[in-house]
């Protein structure tokens, strides 16, 4: 008896553009549409975003981002080039290895010894080619974008993760052993750097593999308003803070269009 063989699905991409780019959205569809071969579980929803920074000094000014919805589990990337075509390839690549390690992860929660390539978002040697933010002036920056979401207890292992997955250099989220609000982030000697809302309880994490510094600088209390001053002072692309007013921990972020992000816990 003959088996039909289960061919790979294709994903069905929608495509917004931010400006004139001949064909792109067509070779985009194609591009990664062509990724379900990589993942057993369906790609419920896929969208494709093309933006292109208007100063001509910018050198790479097209910006691609996808979001994949896998199951049930987002899966994200963002790129930049110097042409869209250019964009879609890169952008494919890198939804592609994320959705290999995305299986590799999930295989390894129903019960499988992870392989040592699961682990390679320790050491990612993929070319960068994430978004510089627009330089824009500081007076002219604003708050745009807010998120608040609920951040279920991980540990750094799993926050490296998911950080991985959705293309972040920083992930906020509750740390499992403390309890406590953490962001970590790509810097440092290893690769990885963890600030925790509470320093005083760096001894009381979870147990973790991943090569990890950790910050025993205490976490600033600012308005709103402070935190964007410090941010533009520092010249940093984020900032880890304790709200003022609202008495939570928060990230503000310098988006790709030179404005803000502002990211904060749910509830």
């Amino acid at each position: 008896m003959r088996h039909r063989t289960e061919l790979p699905q294709t994903i069905d991409v929608d495509v917004t553009t931010h400006d004139e780019f001949p064909g792109a959205a067509e070779y985009a569809r194609s591009k990664i549409g062509e990724l379900g071969r990589y993942t057993s579980r369906p790609v419920l929803q896929a969208h494709v975003k093309l933006t292109r920074h208007r100063d001509p000094a910018v050198q790479r000014p097209v910006v691609a981002q996808a979001n994949l919805d896998v199951d049930g589990r987002l899966v994200r990337a963002q790129v930049q080039a110097e042409t869209a075509r250019e964009a879609v390839d890169l952008l494919a690549t890198r939804l592609r290895r994320r959705l290999e390690r995305a299986a590799e992860n999930w295989e390894a929660r129903r019960g499988e010894l992870p392989s040592a390539s699961s682990h390679e978002w320790r050491h990612d040697s993929e070319p960068t080619h994430r978004p510089n933010y627009f330089p824009r002036p500081a007076d002219e920056r604003r708050v745009i974008r807010r998120k608040s979401f609920t951040m279920a207890p991980c540990t750094l292992d799993e926050a490296a993760g998911e950080m991985d997955l959705l293309d972040y250099d920083f992930h906020l989220f509750t740390e499992q052993g403390t309890g406590t609000a953490a962001v970590l982030y790509r810097t440092g000697t290893t690769g990885h750097r963890l600030a925790l809302v509470a320093p005083a309880l760096a001894d009381e994490l979870s147990p973790y593999a991943l090569p990890v510094d950790i910050s025993r600088h205490p976490v600033p209390c600012l308005t709103e308003e402070e935190a964007a001053n410090r941010l533009s002072l520092l010249g940093q692309p984020f900032l880890f803070f304790i709200d003022a007013a609202q008495g939570r921990a928060g990230v503000l972020y310098h988006r790709y269009d030179g404005h803000y992000g502002l990211i904060t816990p749910a509830g």
